[in-house]
């Protein structure tokens, strides 16, 4: 294949992997929202959409590692760089082919997963096994475990607090009325923090950890003195009875939506990379000539992967939103906010101590937390089994189909020489 061939189908396959990117991870976040009537289809299309592209495009990855993760040592590529080339291609391909199967069942799988899972595979096909740093992949794999408990413990004590001192009072509507200054100035106070550790990393700001601490509490400060002036002159519905009840489903359903969005953009900041990542390594192999151990990423890569990601959200997302916001178990807009705090305070979490979390494990996590603080009855153990199963076959499935592709990949190339 010439150079051009090369890219113009890098390009295309990076395109349909930032779709199923967009389609599966991107849904995720805002499935919650969804599934509790916070947003209608078309508002979380919107917002997700608008919140991503910006994640993507203004803070993406400029350079990103060669092989994706470091889960590949590179020099076994140095000899040959046609077989990164073919590798990478692959790895996109059955990435984004898993991605989009998932998809299709409804299943929410990690995409980081998927590539780790795809590159491993050529991986260990060139290089054999010595050629993977499994100590990394340790990591990768143990997050199928960390993720969910932790980020399901984090849901299930929100969710716990918010029932004892919000819906078991007298009257929920006064009493959520009467807390929204305080949740808003916390929600500030933690999405500040997941924002500038998570969603803007790449722009390298240096913050020291207490300089973070200080700036994210001087926005919590501020979202509690929103939150009193706001909290007496919004309708949220009757006080008192059912209209209580509803009035303080009302109260969390703006803080969802703000939850959301934070996730939302931390993701289209950081995982954009799992779309041109792949793709940046193969432009920079083919213009080089040469195994590179990090590479630029073009903004028009940004572009595309941005403009993948939010299409792939406005056609084909409501299937794992319908999973994560009504398959697992009923969702209201406390329970979904409890939901996506949760998860929040765990990405916060790992972020700072280091715990190979996975943000979509780490949000059905908080789910299912959500969900078994009502009672095990209240979740559908069929549809979780079926998301555990889809995450343990993750991995091996992205792995053997990327070596398939590489040799169709490879094969056109020597054809077409």
């Amino acid at each position: 294949m010439t150079p051009t061939v090369v890219l113009v189908i890098t390009g295309i396959i990076g395109l349909y992997m930032a779709w199923n990117i967009g389609a599966n991870d991107v849904a995720n976040a805002m499935g919650t929202s969804v599934g509790s009537g916070a947003l209608t289809l078309k508002q979380a299309i919107v917002v997700a959409g608008l919140l991503e592209f910006c994640g993507a495009v203004l803070v993406g990855a400029y350079v990103t590692d060669t092989v994706r993760k470091g889960i590949v040592d590179p020099v076994i590529f140095a000899s040959d760089p046609n077989t990164l080339i073919y590798g990478m291609m692959g790895a996109l391909a059955s990435a984004a082919l898993w991605l989009n199967l998932s998809s299709y069942f409804g299943w929410p799988v990690s995409t980081t997963h998927s590539i780790v899972g795809a590159v491993s595979g050529f991986g260990i096909l060139i290089g054999g096994f010595s050629a993977i740093k499994w100590w990394t992949m340790f990591k990768i794999v143990s997050s199928w475990v960390v993720s969910p408990v932790v980020g399901g413990l984090t849901g299930y004590i929100v969710y716990q607090v918010i029932r004892k001192t919000v819906i078991a009072k007298d009257d929920p509507g006064a009493a959520a009325r009467k807390q929204f200054f305080l949740w808003t100035g916390l929600l500030m106070f933690v999405v500040s923090l997941v924002t500038l550790f998570k969603g803007l990393k790449n722009l390298k700001l240096k913050l020291s950890s207490l300089q973070a601490l200080a700036l994210s509490s001087g926005l919590g400060v501020l979202g509690m003195i929103i939150g009193k002036v706001l909290a007496p002159r919004t309708k949220w519905g009757k006080d008192g009875g059912e209209g209580g009840l509803k009035a303080m489903e009302s109260t969390f359903t703006s803080l969802q939506v703000v939850t959301a969005a934070t996730v939302a953009f931390a993701h289209g900041a950081n995982d954009v990379a799992n779309a041109v990542g792949p793709m940046a390594a193969v432009i920079g192999t083919v213009r080089s000539g040469a195994v590179a151990q990090k590479v630029d990423v073009p903004i028009w890569i940004l572009l595309l992967g941005g403009a993948g990601i939010v299409v792939g959200l406005a056609t084909y997302g409501y299937k794992v939103m319908a999973t994560i916001g009504q398959k697992i178990t009923e969702i209201t807009p406390s329970r979904g906010f409890a939901a996506e705090f949760g998860a929040a305070i765990t990405i916060l979490l790992g972020s700072k101590l280091g715990l190979p979390l996975s943000t979509t494990h780490t949000l059905v996590g908080s789910v299912l937390g959500v969900g078994f603080a009502r009672g095990f009855r209240a979740l559908n153990m069929k549809v979780v089994r079926s998301i555990a199963f889809s995450w343990i076959l993750t991995i091996p499935a992205a792995a053997g189909v990327c070596i398939v592709f590489f040799y169709i990949f490879r094969f056109i190339g020597i054809v077409a020489v």
